[in-house]
């Protein structure tokens, strides 16, 4: 099993498939999975000959079970340390929801020569909660119900959120699939409810406005416009407009579990925007 050792002890289990020459594309999870929610990226972009890397972020899948820094500084700053760790160059970074916002703030920060483009996908940025700056954004009481419910029966919580919005399976006539629900479920169980409570903050709270402008990589920013989680008003079409080279693409009725449900119209539009 790989994995490194950060400064503060904690290790991030990785994956790192393919010729270590071939371009490199590091996916990043959303809350509260792991690098398995990326499967079917990875063995799509690994046949089509690039390098697939995906970690599971600290205090999800196989990482340390974190008791701190389980914040965007800090997950940016793990991803920071494996890529120089394998010292990748000119990768394609691609997030979905929280790994968006990790992208987000790593991409704008990560030392010159290591990032060549961003993808984010049903991406949290630039800021999920509604503040006086951000009126459109989910009040506190959306990311409070959260935190209830984890503590009240981590495991039913994270049942009923595939089964239901995540997905779009609460819409009607939808084709529903247990074992995508089975595999959600195995994912979050894996990781530690305290990591798991305090990236709830992380996601809702993080301000990724400067995070955005500071980006001057090419960036793809992909989104459905049914996504019941991270609902498209308050972040794709606005993250788009502080990116200085951003392309949004909007997918009529897809879900927020999009590159699940429909991976191979994700999976091509990703490799189109990585040949380019």
């Amino acid at each position: 099993m790989s994995s490194i050792t950060t400064a503060d002890g904690t290790d991030i289990f990785y994956k790192d498939w393919g010729a270590r020459d071939a371009q490199p594309i590091v996916f990043h999870h959303g809350w509260p999975l792991s690098s398995d929610d990326w499967d079917a990226q990875m063995l799509f972009f690994l046949a089509k000959g690039f390098r697939v890397i995906a970690h599971d972020r600290r205090g999800h899948g196989r990482s340390s079970q974190t008791f701190t820094g389980n914040e965007m500084d800090t997950y940016a700053a793990d991803v920071a340390a494996l890529t120089d760790h394998l010292d990748l160059k000119g990768a394609i970074h691609v997030g979905h929801s929280t790994g968006g916002g990790e992208v987000a703030r790593y991409v704008a920060r990560a030392k010159p020569g290591r990032v060549s483009k961003a993808v984010l996908i049903g991406a949290v940025p630039p800021i999920m909660l509604k503040t006086p700056a951000n009126p459109g954004g989910l009040p506190m009481e959306v990311f409070d119900g959260l935190r209830a419910a984890l503590l009240a029966n981590r495991a039913q919580f994270f049942l009923d959120l595939p089964s239901g919005p995540f997905y779009g399976f609460n819409r009607p006539g939808a084709t529903i699939s247990e074992g995508t629900i089975r595999n959600w479920w195995r994912q979050g169980m894996m990781g530690g409810a305290k990591a798991h409570y305090d990236c709830i903050k992380a996601f809702s709270e993080t301000d990724f406005t400067e995070d955005l402008r500071r980006i001057t990589v090419p960036t793809l920013v992909l989104h459905g416009d049914d996504d019941q989680i991270v609902p498209i008003a308050d972040s794709a079409l606005l993250s788009v407009k502080l990116l200085k080279h951003g392309t949004l693409k909007v997918y009529p009725g897809y879900p927020h579990g999009m590159a699940t449900t429909h991976a191979e119209q994700i999976n091509a539009d990703i490799l189109s925007f990585a040949r380019t």
